[in-house]
């Protein structure tokens, strides 16, 4: 029986092993026959010529590759400029591998990535692939200290890092790039400057004044505590309004102090720009030249071996000027005393103006003559001049006898046809402070001859010591146009906002946003033969009737090539 029980159950195995293999292969051996050639190697990452733009003196890449052989791989290197990165032995799956990840403190130059695969049969294939960290070149002439604030502390003409005294931060509000550099309490960096700036320089950056505290270092380089007789120190103190930038320099037997000028505490950034050479220092805030000093000779750099960046640091924390708290943002030094055109260009190079109101022409008058749209400079005649006061920033345009400055208008009232055709609309806006003396002066002129007023038009004023008449005379070709506007208070001595609007049928006159006057013209204006504005007198073609240079202050000029709203022009104001 036992016998009987071994043979059934022996049956029903062997029966259950048979219908398992029914419908499926048998598993048999494969020859993986012969080696037909090396491993085959992708760098997906990074590409053959890439180029890293950013400016940070350490900066990481992303390494993707892919190794495929026919038979087996053996052994993968990833190296680095020589440098072995990775080595790979053991694969889990032997004909095919890939792999990713990152590889930091990439620094300035060229560099080459290498992936290396050997087969069982010993043949290698390498793969490598050539990119390049593209260092800073100087954009301005004379640059020889760049530091961004974007990402680290660099300074990137060197490529160097400074040293940080307790701890320093890079903050998201910034003016350019990615972010800016604020020094914080008993915090500032160090670099190791000397004398490399000579006995002439300009230090330039942009700044975002906080008033808390009410004073601080913001760039020293001297020799010790005990004395202001070698190096530079720039510094501010103030009220919780306002804080004034100021200069002290050592000439080695005495000191130079630049009394400087004051930002407002509004949130707003400024540049600030200083200048020292054997002769002379000077302060400028966006652009706009607001102090000077006479040293008794040149700078003194005797021991002075740091330049201290946020802080009055150990040669000028007494008196309280110790650490900032204000932002910083492209902070940059020039081994020149530049001049105020020259450190206008930089400011316009780092933040062109983008027209806010459609304007084809903006002179905020900030130290320089220049239109900000199309950043290019006005003639000066004679010596007009700046008020030293400003409706808005720092100063106004200022006339003086016999002097004004003049523009082409080809680009400024141009109708946008190609057709180098003028259009038959156009605005002019200002802020403007009237004097009563002279009595009478032109302010705005745009005339063919002296002969007639039948093309262009002439914005002018006229009238006494208490009050000033605001008039308009716009030439229509074979006639003219005038618009008597309205008188401006004198003795008031306040801003106000003016605007004269000429469509192709009428000429309109604002005051702070008001229209005071309006009245028709017969025909469009007429700008035959006329080539250029006369700012601030009436020109060679509107100096009679005693209408010739003003001595009013005007400031934030913009001229359009369109008959603005009273909508557009309150916008303004607003």
């Amino acid at each position: 029986m036992k016998n009987i029980s071994k043979y059934i159950l022996t049956f029903i195995a062997l029966a259950l092993m048979s219908s398992c293999e029914d419908g499926i292969d048998p598993i048999t051996s494969v020859n993986p026959g012969a080696d037909a050639g090396p491993p085959t190697v992708v760098i997906n990452s990074p590409n053959d010529g890439d180029i890293i733009t950013e400016l940070e003196l350490s900066s990481i890449i992303n390494i993707d590759f892919d190794v495929v052989d026919d038979i087996e791989i053996q052994m993968i290197t990833v190296d680095l400029d020589g440098e072995q990165l990775a080595m790979y032995d053991t694969f889990t799956d032997y004909r095919i591998f890939g792999d990713q990840f990152t590889k930091d403190n990439i620094s300035f130059g060229n560099h080459t990535l290498t992936v290396s695969a050997t087969d069982l049969s010993g043949e290698t294939t390498n793969v490598s692939v050539n990119f390049t960290k593209q260092s800073y070149v100087p954009i301005f002439s004379n640059e020889i200290f760049y530091m961004p604030f974007d990402n680290d502390f660099g300074e990137y003409i060197s490529m160097t890092s400074p040293n940080q005294m307790g701890s320093p931060t890079l903050i998201e509000d910034k003016f350019l790039g990615s972010k800016s550099y604020v020094a914080t309490q008993d915090a500032y960096l160090s670099f190791p400057l000397g004398d490399m700036l000579g006995d002439s320089f300009t230090g330039m950056f942009w700044y975002k004044v906080n008033a808390d505290p009410d004073r601080a270092g913001l760039l020293v380089l001297g020799d010790d505590e005990t004395d202001r007789l070698q190096g530079f120190r720039l510094f501010r103190e103030g009220s919780s309004l306002s804080q004034t930038i100021k200069l002290n320099v050592g000439t080695g037997s005495g000191e130079s102090w630049n009394g400087g000028g004051s930002i407002s505490v509004n949130e707003e950034w400024v540049n600030v720009a200083f200048t020292v050479s054997p002769t002379e220092t000077a302060i400028y805030l966006n652009g706009a030249l607001v102090n000077t000093s006479t040293p008794s000779g040149p700078i003194d750099w005797t021991n002075c071996l740091d330049l201290i960046i946020g802080a009055g640091g150990p040669t000028f924390s007494y008196w309280n000027h110790l650490s900032e708290n204000s932002p910083m943002d492209e902070l940059r030094f020039f081994n020149t005393a530049m001049t105020q055109t020259e450190i206008q260009n930089v400011i316009n190079t780092l933040n062109p103006y983008d027209p806010i109101y459609g304007e084809t022409f903006y002179m905020p008058f900030e130290g320089s003559y220049t239109d900000l749209v199309g950043q290019n400079d006005a003639i000066q005649v004679g010596t007009p001049s700046f008020a030293g006061e400003s409706y808005s920033g720092v100063n106004a345009y200022m006339g003086a006898t016999d002097a004004y400055i003049t523009y082409p208008i080809s680009d400024v009232f141009d109708d946008g046809s190609n057709t180098m055709t003028l259009s038959q609309e156009f605005s002019a806006t200002f802020w403007y402070k009237v004097s009563a003396t002279p009595d009478r002066a032109g302010i705005l002129t745009v005339g063919d001859d002296a002969a007639d007023r039948f093309q262009g038009f002439r914005l002018f004023r006229e009238g006494n010591a208490t009050e000033q008449r605001i008039k308009a005379n716009i030439g229509t070709g074979t006639g003219e146009s005038w618009n008597d506007g309205d008188v401006i208070t004198v003795a008031a001595g306040e801003w106000v906002h003016i605007a004269l609007t000429v469509s192709e049928t009428e000429s309109k006159i604002y005051f702070n946003g008001t229209e005071v006057n309006a009245n028709a013209l017969s025909n469009p204006v007429d700008w035959t033969n006329c080539t250029e504005i006369v700012i601030g007198a009436g020109g060679p073609t509107f100096d009679y009737w005693g209408h010739a240079s003003d001595s009013s202050p005007m400031d934030e000029l913009r001229l359009f090539d369109r008959a603005l709203t009273s909508e557009e022009i309150n916008n303004m104001i607003d």
